[in-house]
């Protein structure tokens, strides 16, 4: 048996050089996609590791003719400290605006854990690595919300 193994050629490939092939839709990191967060908070209160960091302050909009100022949130800080989350994907879920997705980036390692914790610049350019969603079957059922018109 061992002769045989011997003799076989091996199929381990050495990393650095040679790139893993990653399945489709595979889970690294947590990108953001900055526009559509409204700062609603629902991501860092889902979170069951508290590893999400978002600081805001609120900006008062000029009223239109004839109308009231409104108020709206303003994005300071969204960071997340990637040493503590168990990339569990709920905050992907909760997020009600679709700004955070999951990134198929991996090679994200450093050197000291203090590190880890990626402000949202970071989170931003990771957002561009993101794959477009699958193509819909062309079997399915057409959506409810098209069923309804």
């Amino acid at each position: 048996m061992t002769l045989r193994t011997m003799t076989r050629r091996s199929i381990t490939r050495q990393y650095p050089e040679v790139q893993p092939d990653l399945p489709p839709r595979s889970r690294g990191v947590i990108a953001l996609f900055e526009e559509n967060c409204t700062v609603c908070m629902l991501c860092a209160r889902e979170c069951p590791d508290w590893c999400i960091y978002i600081d805001s302050h609120k900006e008062t909009l000029p009223a239109p003719t004839g109308g009231r100022a409104r108020t709206r949130n303003v994005l300071d800080r969204f960071a997340i400290d990637f040493a503590l989350c168990m990339y569990c994907g709920i905050c992907i879920e909760a997020c009600p605006f679709d700004a955070l997705f999951w990134s198929p980036e991996f090679e994200y390692a450093e050197y000291d854990i203090a590190e880890l914790t990626h402000e949202r610049e970071r989170l931003r350019e990771w957002m561009w690595t993101v794959p477009p969603p699958p193509a819909h079957d062309p079997g399915a059922e057409p959506p409810k919300e098209l069923k309804t018109r």
